[in-house]
């Protein structure tokens, strides 16, 4: 009973962060939903399910895909070697890992600041 109550909290808190979480290793996770070709990169929009984002590169040759890694770590003030495509390399879906000692709570802050 008390494992499956704990299992129940841990999923209520996770998705009161939105797009930002913490996989099994406590690392944080930001789910994005990519629009690549656009005139700039910028932060469309932080929902309940994603963190939008246009990226000013085409989806060729992981250009945007390199493109997003440079702007988040930006954003969120981090070296580019802190950042990471964990999951949708080629996909607009895609789970970003931020290595860092930076909250959720805190990674959440930034993002939302950042959307203009």
């Amino acid at each position: 009973m008390s494992f499956l109550k704990k299992k129940k909290n841990h999923k209520s808190q996770t998705r009161a962060a939105g797009p930002v979480a913490a996989d099994k290793s406590g690392a944080v996770t930001v789910s994005v939903h990519v629009k690549p070709g656009s005139k700039q990169s910028a932060i469309t929009d932080v929902s309940a399910e994603a963190v939008g984002v246009s990226i000013g590169a085409p989806p060729t040759d992981g250009e945007a895909n390199t493109e997003l890694i440079r702007y988040l770590a930006d954003v969120l003030d981090l070296k580019k070697s802190q950042i990471s495509l964990s999951k949708g390399s080629r996909s607009r879906d895609k789970l970003i890992r931020v290595d860092s000692s930076l909250s959720q709570e805190e990674v959440l802050r930034r993002l939302q600041e950042a959307v203009g």
